[in-house]
């Protein structure tokens, strides 16, 4: 196993880390919680929710607070320990996983936001919570102050947990009206958006992903973020939120939310394949003393670990140079970019091999494997998990073109 005992915390508090303790704390909180996580699964499948004593349980554990900025009572921690403890909780419910992976992100991305954002979120209670749905489908005009928005958003994770929401759309101008450099995510308080229940899905049911409706809003101009700050890695935010942590690029820190809770939940097929395979009867023997089953179990291990290990060593490279004061190099984060995205194809491959070598009674409703490998199937389906694209402009590179991708 893994062993995250020396990741380092970032901010000022860095200096007085013992080896990474609070770190290790997360992370065995996270392994403690899964008995009630799995108990909990079917009900968060049913509900299409998952359970308030869930999200509950990650506030009094802090998992929300890691990647908030310390003046908001956050650690302010780097981001391999908040995915590790993502991947603790994946492997008992992915559902939960990705909500936390999607919600706790959000407190990252608010610190890059004009402070101005942060005081109307948190003055009054620092633990409210941000759902979001970034796809460029709103319809924006330009006004005195701010914008006026409206428009219907899709998959908005844990959108019944939260009180305010992100929500993605292009600002026109005269000369384009949608150009992508131009994209924004725009901050709005529940009171500003209807919530509309439509989450019916094969996969992630528990994640509650409803749609966000919006009808011709105010926002003011502070409570943006453009999207060409995020890739420049020079925000608004930063004058306060200074640590080498919010210099990061935002869709390298996002990214991770949606793929992490796959490699966990892979994670957790593993141990319900080796579970199968103890007790299965394949002719005259157990599955478990089957060679296939047993290069099986290898290969499917070592492709999580190894995955495991690319997410670190990755946010390592990255966080070394924000705390130099480097840019990180681009072909880097457009390697990192690619990294992150063919995580949930490789997953559901693995996840194929170890259904199909179960046998007929993988298809069983029940089937831990199934249910595994329906909420990986899901998790593809998330664009930023569309690996091609990002695969395209890295081997474009390497024949020695320009980056295409102002999104990495």
């Amino acid at each position: 196993m893994t062993s995250y005992a020396n990741i380092p915390e970032s901010g000022a508090a860095n200096e007085y880390s013992l080896d990474g303790a609070r770190a290790q704390q997360l992370i065995d909180a996270a392994r403690a919680m899964g008995p009630a996580l799995r108990m909990r699964a079917a009900k968060a499948k049913a509900d299409s929710r998952v359970p308030d004593e869930t999200v509950q349980e990650f506030h009094d554990a802090g998992f929300f607070k890691i990647l908030q900025p310390e003046q908001w009572g956050g650690y302010a921690m780097d981001p391999q320990v908040f995915y590790a403890v993502g991947l603790e909780v994946a492997k008992h419910c992915p559902s939960s996983a990705w909500i936390l992976g999607v919600i706790a992100v959000h407190n990252w991305q608010l610190a890059v936001f004009d402070d101005r954002a942060a005081q109307d979120v948190w003055a009054d209670d620092p633990s409210v919570l941000i759902s979001s749905s970034y796809a460029p489908v709103g319809k924006v005009k330009v006004v005195d102050g701010g914008f006026r928005l409206s428009g219907r958003w899709s998959f908005s994770s844990g959108s019944e947990h939260c009180k305010w929401a992100f929500l993605g759309a292009v600002v026109p101008t005269p000369e384009a009206p949608f150009d992508m450099a131009n994209y924004r995510t725009f901050l709005l308080p529940i009171e500003d958006y209807e919530i509309v229940h439509n989450w019916d899905v094969v996969g992630l049911q528990g994640t509650g992903s409803h749609d966000i409706v919006v009808d011709d809003v105010f926002v003011p101009e502070y409570r943006t973020h453009k999207s060409m700050d995020g890739f420049l890695c020079d925000n608004p935010g930063n004058t306060v939120n200074d640590a080498p942590l919010y210099r990061m690029p935002f869709m390298q820190v996002f990214v991770r939310a949606v793929c992490t809770a796959t490699l966990g939940a892979c994670e957790g097929a593993l141990e319900a394949f080796l579970d199968v395979a103890k007790t299965r009867q394949v002719g005259p023997n157990k599955m478990k003393d089957d060679p296939f089953a047993r290069v099986l179990a290898a290969e499917v291990k070592s492709s999580i670990e190894e995955m495991k290990l690319t997410m670190i060593r990755n946010f390592d490279a990255m966080m070394a140079s924000c705390r130099a004061g480097e840019p990180i190099a681009e072909e880097d984060r457009v390697r990192f970019r690619y990294d992150s995205a063919v995580v949930a194809d490789r997953c559901l491959a693995l996840s194929g091999k170890m259904l199909k070598a179960a046998g007929s009674g993988g298809i069983r409703q029940g089937s831990e494997l199934l249910a595994y490998h329906l909420d990986i199937l899901a998790s593809q389906a998330h664009v930023a998990n569309h690996s091609i694209p990002f695969a395209n402009n890295m081997g474009a590179m390497l024949f020695g073109e320009a980056n295409a991708d102002f999104a990495v």
